[in-house]
């Protein structure tokens, strides 16, 4: 599929690195070391399951779920029209 004075498979073994790439950046991003047994937030307990399940764990299930659905926020209509972008 690669053109040009590219070799064959040139194009897939990109993609494969740029996956790769994002991969180690995300698992860099998880937390790491010994797990709280309470949650930083609210004092709530982490439940052993969690802290196994998790390494390195810091919040509670509630706290966390509030905290990523507060990172989900975005300034972009992805849903929408060029045009409602445009606007």
């Amino acid at each position: 599929m690669a053109g040009g004075w590219s070799r064959d498979g040139a194009v897939q073994d990109q993609i494969d690195a740029s996956v790769e790439d994002a991969i180690a950046r995300a698992r860099g991003r998880l937390p790491q070391g010994e797990s709280l047994s309470r949650c930083e937030e609210c004092e709530a307990e982490i439940p052993e399951a969690r802290r196994r399940a998790v390494p390195g764990v810091r919040l509670c299930v509630a706290c966390q779920s509030e905290q990523d659905a507060a990172g989900a926020f975005s300034a972009y209509n992805r849903r929408g029209s060029k045009d409602s972008q445009l606007r």
